[in-house]
């Protein structure tokens, strides 16, 4: 019989709350489960990052297959070969593989923790300006009015670096602020927002209103950021030619590599006893107070977190497209996010990254054959989803292997 489902479309820890024992209830702990308590969790919570065997197979494949596998594919096999990956896919799946990263961190604070984000687009777009930054700044003199001075600001007739720009030749301080700018935003945001107990439909939309206005203020020219287009046209990384097969290939697997290690944090998050706690503010958060516990830290540091993994997600994601703009950060960018995870399935941390490749993918393909089609199926498909699947792909794979046990036992 299929367990009842929560508001937010993951099972509930337990059917009387997520600290409830037996013959007890939430206001008399007297005799409380060992098991079911948060001292001492369940054999599948005290795992932390022991996956098991398949578990960890999956794992090591996942690894072997994005940081070895491709990659000799690309370099090593000849062009023309049936098992060549051609330098358009390593560009298409690196992209993707950011995007996996995106709705990975989606997933913990939506499915675990039942917070619905509208606004992670933003987060993502602000790392992807922190590395764009650093590499106009890489261009020197090679750009096309052979100024210090990025084009954009040659053209805008600027005769300095503004401000924000100070520590942009750095690699090291530049990557320091894709963490803590995006981190700052999403601490201070998300302070006042669940200090005031904001929650639910209305949080989704002030996250969305965050995002609005910030792309706003990064299409003005004023601002410093090249206006409506952005950043482009780069030429190295680390001194590095950027459009090199070489260079391709090594922020592919770094950034495969990147996804697998967000993956393995995310699973030891959510197997610990932080992230019990989190699946029970998502089941009852009202609970979970009256127990003694104040959901604002949990809340606020797994919001954090999710900000930064999106904004890592977008500084390993524009050197390998090659152009940043406020587009990024549009409201439909945090909506596709939401249904990369609603797709794959929620509460699952590996659902979510299969519906980021199997929407993104269907999207490139869709983009070519059917244009005028694809945001017509992208709507049929989240409404699909949303009636008949409720727990995504991964939900229904884990139906079906669900029978196929019951048949052969």
């Amino acid at each position: 019989m299929t367990p009842p489902r929560s508001a937010f479309g993951a099972p509930p820890m337990d059917p009387q709350g997520p600290f409830h024992g037996p013959g007890g209830n939430a206001s008399s702990p007297a005799e409380p489960d060992p098991r079911r308590s948060l001292g001492e969790l369940p054999l599948v919570q005290k795992r932390g990052l022991l996956l098991g065997v398949r578990g960890w197979t999956a794992v090591v494949a996942a690894l072997a297959l994005l940081t070895v596998v491709i990659p000799v594919l690309n370099r090593v096999v000849t062009d023309g070969n049936v098992f060549h990956v051609s330098d358009y896919a390593v560009g298409l799946t690196g992209k993707i593989l950011c995007y996996a990263i995106c709705a990975l961190a989606m997933d913990l604070i939506w499915g675990y923790t039942g917070i619905l984000s509208l606004g992670h687009g933003l987060f993502f777009a602000l790392g992807g300006y922190g590395m764009g930054m650093y590499l106009m700044r890489q261009i020197g003199r090679d750009g096309n009015y052979k100024s210090d001075l990025p084009d954009f600001m040659v053209f805008l007739n600027w005769k300095e670096l503004p401000w924000t720009w100070a520590w942009s030749d750095s690699f090291a301080a530049q990557m320091l602020l894709v963490v803590a700018v995006p981190g700052l935003l999403a601490l201070v945001f998300g302070w006042f927002a669940f200090r005031s107990r904001i929650k639910g439909v209305y949080f989704s939309i002030i996250t969305q209103a965050m995002t609005f206005a910030a792309m706003l203020l990064f299409f003005r020219n004023e601002t410093g950021f090249g206006g409506n287009n952005g950043f482009t046209d780069f030429k190295r990384i680390l001194n590095l030619p950027i459009a090199t097969p070489s260079t391709r290939i090594t922020l592919f697997i770094l950034t495969g590599a990147t996804l697998v290690g967000f993956y393995l944090l995310a699973r030891a998050i959510v197997n610990s006893k932080y992230g019990r706690v989190l699946q029970a503010i998502r089941d009852a958060e009202t609970r979970v107070m009256f127990t003694g516990y104040n959901p604002l830290a949990y809340k606020l540091s797994i919001w954090t977190l999710s900000a930064v993994m999106c904004a890592v997600a977008g500084a390993l994601y524009v050197p390998q497209v090659g152009i940043i703009n406020p587009s990024e950060m549009s409201p439909a960018a945090g909506i596709e996010i939401a249904i990369w995870a609603a797709v794959g399935g929620r509460a699952t941390l590996i659902g979510p990254i299969v519906g980021a490749f199997f929407v993104n993918g269907a999207k490139s393909w869709f983009t070519v054959a059917f244009p005028e089609f694809w945001l017509y199926f992208l709507g049929a498909l989240f409404i699909a989803v949303t009636l008949f699947l409720p727990q995504g792909i991964a939900g229904l794979f884990r139906r079906f292997s669900g029978e196929t046990r019951e048949k052969h036992s």
